[in-house]
């Protein structure tokens, strides 16, 4: 029996997909169209959303920030009182949206002062 995890790609970006659910395809592509919406907010700014994984039967979807979000002092606002409240929204089979912020050195483009400056 194979054991291993499928991993799905989407514009050169691979992600984890576990669980089982009849409509995960569905649920996955929905993700996908909410993420569309939401990264270009991000990616204006000099950072990348990124979608790490998402298991369609319990609802949890991990991503990551990365970029000049890394550098940024609101990077855990970003997730928490962005992404994360958006997703939930338009999504009402996600649980819970687990994030992380790959540090990193590069600025930003907007008003806000990175961490490290």
């Amino acid at each position: 029996m194979d054991q291993s995890v499928p991993i799905v790609e989407v514009d050169d970006h691979a992600f984890e997909v576990t669980g089982e659910h009849q409509d995960g395809a569905k649920r996955i592509a929905a993700l996908l169209e909410v993420l569309e919406v939401i990264s270009p907010v991000v990616e204006a700014d000099g950072g990348s959303l990124n979608l790490l994984a998402v298991d369609v039967g319990t609802g949890v979807v991990r991503l990551e920030l990365a970029g000049a979000c890394g550098s940024c002092a609101v990077a855990g606002l970003t997730l928490n009182d962005g992404v994360d409240r958006i997703i939930k929204s338009r999504l009402d089979w996600v649980t819970e949206v687990v994030g992380s912020v790959e540090e990193s050195d590069i600025g930003g483009l907007g008003g806000w002062t990175p961490k490290n400056y």
